[in-house]
C-alpha cells in the first residue's frame, strides 16, 4: 500500500501536534484502554525511577525498551495499565 507523498513545505512539529491535539480532543489513549479491558492482561513491572542517582543518557535505553514492549503487547491486543 503506497503512502501520499508528504509535502515538503508541511512543518512536520506543526502536523505532530496536530495529532496531539486530536487525540487529546478524542481521548483516544483512554478509548484504546477501554477496548481492550475485557482482554488478556499483560503486566509489566517496572522499578524505581532512578534508583542508580540522577536521571542520564544511561536510562534512554532502558526506558525505550520498556516503552516499546508495552505498546507492542497492546498492538497484540492485550490490556496494558499503566500507571505513571
Amino acid at each position: 500500500m503506497p503512502f501520499d507523498p508528504v509535502d515538503p513545505k508541511q512543518s512536520l512539529p506543526a502536523m505532530e501536534l496536530g495529532i496531539l491535539d486530536y487525540w487529546k480532543e478524542k481521548d483516544i489513549f483512554r478509548r484504546s484502554l477501554k477496548q481492550r479491558k475485557d482482554s488478556e492482561i499483560f503486566s509489566f513491572y517496572d522499578g524505581p525511577p532512578f534508583a542508580t542517582g540522577l536521571p542520564h543518557y544511561g536510562n534512554l535505553l532502558p526506558g525505550t525498551v520498556k516503552d516499546v514492549i508495552t505498546r507492542y503487547q497492546t498492538m497484540q491486543g492485550k490490556y496494558v495499565q499503566r500507571r505513571f
